[in-house]
């Protein structure tokens, strides 16, 4: 994206000092947390699909935040702000990933909270198209941008934030202005309704108590339903018939409480299938906190819902697939063993290698409705240890006890976790507290702020002396999972009391998220 222009840059210098003073006329801190203002950045984050919008002014040192949506945020030094380089701008300013723009890499608002990565805003003009603040949208993810018709929708908002600026100055002065001001804002929010009718999703709202009084034009096109005729309850009747208890469950959850409103259901189409869409809401409140009107979406989902489910079924049975090949290694050991005593012990070895290795895939593979399912999450570290130390239970118990915190693990950390852990009770079971009756292991897990810690203790097994060599291929399989694969260390503290292993792993190795 080409830098924004410079104060300096031709066409655009500004009269800061003139600037200042006409901001000065609108007085705007007696607007802070003003109810339209707030309806205005609540539609502004519904309609670009974003966690946060904002309405800001740019003083002489600092950027106000006169109305907000999902930020606690006052004011920031202008130094820091991104609507002052917004200001400069003829139309908009668009990021769409702030770690790809040498302006706001480095900026705090970027490597702190909020942790912005894309950024759109257009500028607030007043009087004689003096630039004043911005009208913006964040996101702490990158995007690719905003759709033409959601710019359009900024700038048709932006121009409803300054008519409601102008009419709170004017106001103030003299009342035929005012009333002239009155006019610009019904014509901003006819604007906002002709929006309203043009967006791709269906478009509807209600009052406090849930009551359906409008839906644009897009709901009356998609479900071919003579307008008014969704009114009220309605609505529930364009449902699936298995979505509908469901749709009502929710949507008076959203009525009782408040909270944002969100539901996947397949919706009647004009043509009489059934097509999945999403729906959302959000109450709009006034500066008591009452809601004073629900405003949602619908959106057709269907392609992606069905595409989602045929790459489930695919997934399911490459996965299913992977574990039958677990099944056929381990018979071609067993056959390449028959009839050659020296190789028995090492296939041995091999074929619980391969089916710890098996226990942890099946742990972490997509399930479909009919195969057994774990019995634990299957992000569960401590359920994936489970499931490997099961095969050493004794008379009903388990002499392994896993202690401490539980952690997030996908599937690139489940393979080499099995072979650590599956090679540590291994060699408890030959030369360790496995190997007697009475012998037991604890395993604690303990989070720090940036690893986590998994301590191996073995106690009541038989007296622990140092190996001669400890390069052995069970080591090296030790030190290949926990090391190179995981970016861990490893320490082995062979004590009177019994063998011991701490092993530490970055927190970032156990899983994506």
């Amino acid at each position: 994206m080409d830098p924004a222009p410079t104060p300096s840059a031709p066409g655009w210098r500004i009269d800061e000092r003139a600037r200042l003073a006409l901001l000065a006329s609108y007085q705007p801190r007696s607007l802070r947390d003003s109810a339209a203002l707030k309806q205005i950045t609540d539609f502004a984050a519904a309609l670009c699909e974003t966690p946060i919008a904002l309405v800001t002014l740019i003083e002489d040192d600092d950027q106000l935040v006169l109305a907000k949506t999902g930020l606690a945020m006052e004011r920031t030094p202008r130094a820091i702000s991104f609507c002052d380089h917004t200001i400069r701008m003829e139309r908009a300013l668009v990021v769409p990933d702030t770690h790809d723009d040498l302006r706001f890499a480095t900026n705090p608002l970027v490597t702190a909270a909020p942790f912005i990565r894309f950024y759109a805003g257009v500028p607030l003009r007043g009087d004689g198209n003096v630039p004043l603040g911005a009208l913006c949208v964040l996101d702490d993810h990158p995007r690719a941008g905003l759709t033409p018709l959601q710019l359009q929708g900024l700038e048709v908002l932006a121009a409803n934030v300054m008519a409601r600026l102008t009419d709170h100055r004017d106001a103030t002065q003299r009342r035929d202005q005012a009333n002239v001001a009155a006019r610009a804002l019904t014509d901003s929010e006819d604007r906002v309704r002709t929006l309203a009718d043009t967006m791709p999703q269906m478009v509807w709202s209600t009052l406090p108590d849930g009551y359906h009084d409008y839906y644009n034009a897009r709901w009356y096109e998609f479900t071919g339903t003579p307008p008014g005729s969704t009114d009220g309850e309605g609505w529930n009747d364009m449902f699936h018939p298995d979505d509908q208890d469901r749709a009502w469950s929710v949507w008076r959850h959203s009525l009782a409480t408040g909270d944002p409103y969100q539901i996947e259901y397949r919706l009647r189409h004009r043509d009489g299938t059934y097509r999945w869409v999403l729906g959302r809401a959000l109450p709009i409140r006034d500066g008591e906190g009452r809601i004073t009107r629900w405003f949602g979406t619908c959106t057709d989902i269907h392609e992606q819902k069905l595409a989602l489910e045929e790459r489930e079924i695919v997934s399911q049975e490459l996965s299913h697939r992977i574990k039958n090949i677990f099944a056929v290694v381990s018979g071609l050991i067993s056959f390449a063993a028959r009839g050659k005593p020296n190789f028995a012990a090492t296939a041995a070895d091999l074929r619980e290698r391969i089916t710890a290795l098996g226990r942890a895939h099946d742990f972490v593979r997509p399930h479909s409705a009919t195969s057994a399912r774990p019995s634990v999450r299957q992000d569960s570290l401590h359920g994936l240890l489970a499931e490997l130390f099961e095969p050493y239970r004794r008379d009903g118990r388990l002499p392994i006890a896993i202690e401490g915190e539980d952690i997030v693990i996908d599937d690139r950390s489940t393979t080499p976790l099995a072979l650590l852990f599956h090679e540590l009770a291994t060699n408890a079971s030959k030369y360790g507290a496995l190997s007697t009756d009475g012998g037991t292991v604890t395993l604690t897990v303990r989070r720090g702020d940036e690893a986590v810690t998994l301590a191996w203790v073995e106690r009541g097994g038989p007296r622990v002396e140092v190996p001669e060599k400890s390069n052995g291929f069970g080591s090296q399989l030790i030190e290949l999972a926990a090391v190179r694969q995981l970016g861990g260390e490893v320490q082995r503290d062979w004590d009177e009391g019994g063998f011991a292993a701490t092993v530490t792993i970055p927190t970032a190795a156990f899983s994506r998220r």
